[in-house]
């Protein structure tokens, strides 16, 4: 299919080409990302997936909605992120960092699918042995005669495997360490991965293949090799977390067969990975009574709400440039909130070392948090504690404003349920639902304010 025609330069952060050697790339503007790969020809490359109609274009209103199968994997937690299933000849693109628990999923999730479908499934493991994968298999006690595991890099060997198995489920692990024969590149480059998912891609949909692709990722935390790998693919899963924590979130970054907000929790033991199927207050264990430098904040994952709690800690610096460390919160963020606390509050915060941490793992997407966060740094800052039951919900402007959030109603409803006293948040929120649930709704219309309910 491919033919090699001399050689060319291209970026492996992005996948831009060009006929000579460059220290930046003009497309992502990395330095020395450039790597001397064979140049392709490719002849006769004819996609495989069956169709129903290839003919003139149609109606909208004559094109019926099609019915997808989709498949439960036995994880509760998974199919949430998915969209309620595996959908039969998808393709699924799962990336997260070393020892986070992508292959103990997958193995997980195979091993059951065997079971309940009674189908043949393959795992093929370039970087662990059989044996290595055999017992891991047998640790989450995964036994059946359905299941096949096979270890090899060549795309080529696979690809006969996979027809003389004919699994109906198939996971790679992973992209970067399969090679095709067509290329002369090394494993990983960026023609190596997108000669491979190309080929992958047409067999399993021509064949009704539902396979999983495990993707290493980059220091920056996106997913290793050029960005049409991601666009090839069906859905695209991280897995949030690291291996020191206890804690592991999947969460879905595109999806052709689901929504995208959902997330899956999950809990890291001795027997692999355990569903945490109430979440709401599980970030929240093993709280100090009466520490000062930590609040509370409702945040919305999907159809879900979660209570995250975050924690300041404001040091004075003994010389030298402040230092600002985040896990969970982005940097810039608590730069600007840093500056609001300065001007509007009167505190000169800003030379001190200021860290801020989210329990539990979590990465705060959205700005619901401002006003917690604030609150975390002020309570730090003067050691005065803030009390469990209440919790502080809000976006924070520059002019030191408070803004209000979308689906307060499904968080003052859980705030009700869980025995909260009381939720501080904008002045709006709190004149559309005051009196309406058994929880006190404070407005608040500048962050200042909140000094009040820190002790």
């Amino acid at each position: 299919m491919a033919k090699k025609k001399g050689t060319i330069y291209v970026c492996q952060e992005c996948g831009h080409s060009t006929a000579k050697w460059v220290g930046k790339c003009p497309e992502c503007n990395e330095w020395n990302t450039f790597e001397e790969e064979a140049q392709l020809i490719v002849k006769g490359s004819k996609l495989l997936v069956n169709s129903e109609n290839n003919g003139a274009p149609q109606k909208v209103k004559d094109i019926g909605a099609e019915n997808y199968s989709r498949v439960h994997t036995g994880i509760d937690e998974f199919d949430r992120v998915v969209g309620g299933g595996i959908i039969r000849g998808s393709l699924v693109l799962i990336g997260g960092e070393p020892g986070v628990g992508k292959s103990t999923i997958l193995t997980s999730i195979i091993g059951t699918l065997a079971i309940v479908t009674n189908d043949k499934v393959l795992y093929t493991s370039g970087e662990e042995s059989l044996g290595q994968v055999a017992e891991r298999a047998r640790r989450l006690g995964v036994e059946s005669d359905n299941f096949f595991i096979y270890h090899e890099t060549n795309w080529q060997n696979i690809l006969e495997e996979i027809k003389k198995i004919r699994p109906k489920f198939l996971v790679l692990d992973s992209i970067q360490t399969t090679i095709s024969n067509e290329i002369s590149s090394g494993p990983g480059t960026v023609s190596q991965i997108r000669e491979v998912t190309y080929e992958l891609m047409n067999y399993v949909k021509a064949h009704d293949i539902t396979c999983f692709v495990i993707g290493h990722i980059t220091k920056e935390g996106s997913i290793a090799g050029p960005k049409i790998l991601e666009h090839m693919v069906d859905t695209v899963i991280y897995f949030e977390g690291d291996q020191f924590g206890h804690y592991r979130v999947l969460r879905a970054i595109k999806n052709r067969f689901g929504n995208t907000n959902e997330v899956g929790i999950f809990e890291m033991g001795d027997a692999g990975l355990k569903e945490v199927a109430n979440p709401a207050q599980f970030f929240l264990d093993e709280r100090p009574e009466d520490s000062f430098g930590r609040s509370l904040c409702c945040i919305i994952e999907g159809s879900r709400s979660l209570f995250v709690e975050i924690q300041a800690l404001v040091v004075e610096n003994n010389g030298g440039y402040p230092r600002r460390t985040t896990q969970g919160v982005d940097s810039n963020r608590l730069s600007m909130i840093i500056a609001v606390i300065e001007k509007y509050f009167g505190i000169s915060i800003s030379l001190n070392d200021v860290y801020v941490n989210v329990v539990g793992g979590m990465k705060l997407q959205t700005r619901e948090s401002d006003l917690a966060i604030i609150a975390s740094l002020l309570s730090s800052f003067r050691e005065s504690p803030i009390c469990d039951s209440t919790v502080f919900i809000g976006e924070v402007g520059l002019t030191g404003e408070v803004r209000s959030v979308p689906q307060m109603e499904m968080r003052l409803k859980e705030l009700a349920q869980l025995k909260y006293k009381r939720v501080v948040t904008s002045k709006k929120t709190a004149y559309q639902f005051a009196g309406k649930l058994p929880i006190e709704v404070i407005g608040v219309r500048t962050a200042k304010e909140i000094e009040t309910y820190i002790d």
